[in-house]
């Protein structure tokens, strides 16, 4: 049961002295090794390479790390405009990213357009994977923190996540840990951008990755060209406030299924959408008092509704109702195949290495308590574990000033939003959108899940990104209305 969470919780779920994104001295040109991509990334036209970074850009002669990229190149070369940066989110792994977006029906337009890049972030997957020495118990806390019944379990949760935190900062990769950020990130694809002979560089980013793509931004921008994010973390990125907002979005979207499950009476969750959001309740409540004999609780039946609202349609909806049936009538829970998820502790890891060292966490156990008695009242379906502490609160202080996006450079920014998102909320991305100002325009989609572009199957909102990718003008903001959907998405 403990794996079987870890895994459910993982798809869920430092002061510089020089300019950001600025050398002290220009080291030499880096180069990319291309090299045979790994057994559990190569994927067909993927071609693989590692390339040497510096540690710390402070000192780009010091002490270097290595990140590997993938690159699905471009087969029309007379169309080709240059390179596209890809980030999936997470942080986690992204070598195959640009064959995952080929597969799900990026437009052959866009592939004659860029060689689409995928990298792993530094600290995680094949770029000098980090680790936190997690045991199997701690790993099964994910990434998302529990739901807070009482007071007592923040402080519950404050002693485990403490001791996470030690442990990164005991562990063999701990001198990694203050240069594991997004700032050095978005480093990273500058200097892969120069190492392949690019003038300037595209890029595409969803969820976590709409914040890497605004720090790129914000920090290069005389070389980036198309700059597309994508449920759209708010201006701050996977900060304090950006981990309450996944409370705002699970009451967003949960609407959406509800509407669904009560048109829907055969799995008997209620006739009318304000009876399905009581069955949340009721079953959260029954859950912490009993669990269910496959081992769900409160926790994880409440984590699993989360991660269930990442995708809508008949499909998924049903998936989730029939779990919740199994739940309230005590049958055993439909099959379900588990995902496969490889190098979860380094995964676990390198994500905390990330969102810990782009900005300071406050540090006082009783500010997550408040936080947690004012998100239960405000968003009572998942706020009091949006809320919950992370191990962020017992991280060093960052070396860096947090980046923020700025709205000084080029108007190159397109964003693309659900109006409902479990994970990455409107509000949130609506501050992305004033921090950029002119620099920005804004798709709105009226549709729920996490992810427009490309998963979203929009048309209006699909026609209008990939207009701009193949250089178009930047639309100004729109709105998109709903479309149909088929059963099977």
């Amino acid at each position: 049961m403990r794996k079987w969470l870890s895994l459910t919780a993982v798809v869920t779920a430092t002061a510089a002295l020089v300019l950001p994104g600025v050398a002290t001295a220009a080291p030499a040109a880096p180069e990319v090794r291309w090299v045979a991509c790994p057994a559990d990334v190569a994927s067909p036209g993927l071609e693989c390479g590692t390339l040497s970074v510096p540690l710390d850009y402070r000192e780009p002669r010091g002490r270097k790390t290595e990140v590997m990229i993938s690159r699905l190149a471009s087969e029309n070369r007379e169309k080709r405009r240059g390179i596209l940066f890809t980030n999936p989110g997470g942080p986690s792994e992204g070598l195959t990213f640009p064959f995952l977006l080929k597969a799900l029906g990026m437009p052959q337009s866009v592939l004659d357009a860029y060689d689409v890049i995928g990298m792993d972030p530094r600290g995680i997957g094949y770029s000098s994977p980090a680790t936190c020495d997690l045991t199997d118990e701690q790993m099964a806390l994910g990434s998302v923190p529990p739901y807070a019944v009482t007071p007592a379990d923040v402080r519950k949760r404050a002693e485990e996540v403490e001791k996470i935190a030690e442990q990164c900062l005991r562990s063999s990769t701990a001198d990694e840990l203050p240069h594991n950020t997004t700032a050095n990130i978005a480093r990273d694809l500058d200097s892969v951008r120069t190492a392949l002979g690019e003038e300037k560089a595209s890029f595409l980013g969803y969820s976590y990755g709409s914040y890497l793509g605004s720090v790129y931004a914000t920090l290069f921008p005389k070389t980036s060209d198309r700059v597309v994010i994508d449920s759209n973390l708010g201006a701050g990125g996977w900060d304090v406030e950006g981990g309450r907002m996944f409370a705002r979005g699970v009451e967003d979207t949960f609407p959406d299924f509800a509407k669904w499950a009560a048109a829907h009476p055969e799995h008997g969750l209620g006739s009318t959408p304000d009876q399905v959001r009581a069955k949340y309740f009721d079953l959260a409540a029954r859950l912490d008092a009993k669990p269910s004999p496959e081992g769900v609780d409160g926790q994880v039946f409440r984590l699993l509704t989360f991660t269930g609202l990442y995708a809508t349609g008949d499909a998924a909806f049903a998936k989730m109702a029939a779990r919740w049936k199994a739940l309230d009538t005590g049958a055993p829970l439909p099959p379900e195949e588990t995902p496969v998820v490889p190098r979860v502790e380094n995964l676990l890891s390198g994500r905390l290495h990330v969102i810990c060292g782009d900005s300071e966490w406050p540090s006082s156990v009783r500010a997550y308590e408040r936080n947690v008695a004012v998100d239960r009242v405000r968003y009572p379906m998942f706020g009091a574990a949006a809320a919950n502490i992370y191990p962020c609160a017992f991280w060093p202080k960052p070396v860096e000033k947090q980046v923020r996006p700025s709205g000084r450079g080029p108007a190159n920014v397109l964003m693309a939003q659900n109006e409902r998102d479990p994970a990455t909320p409107l509000a949130g991305a609506r501050t992305t959108r004033r921090a950029f100002g002119d620099r920005a325009a804004m798709i709105t989609v009226d549709q729920g899940g996490h992810g427009t572009y490309v998963i979203g199957k929009n048309k209006c909102a699909n026609d209008a990104v990939t207009a701009y990718l193949l250089g178009g003008p930047r639309p100004n903001d729109t709105r998109c209305a709903a479309e149909p959907r088929s059963a099977a998405e």
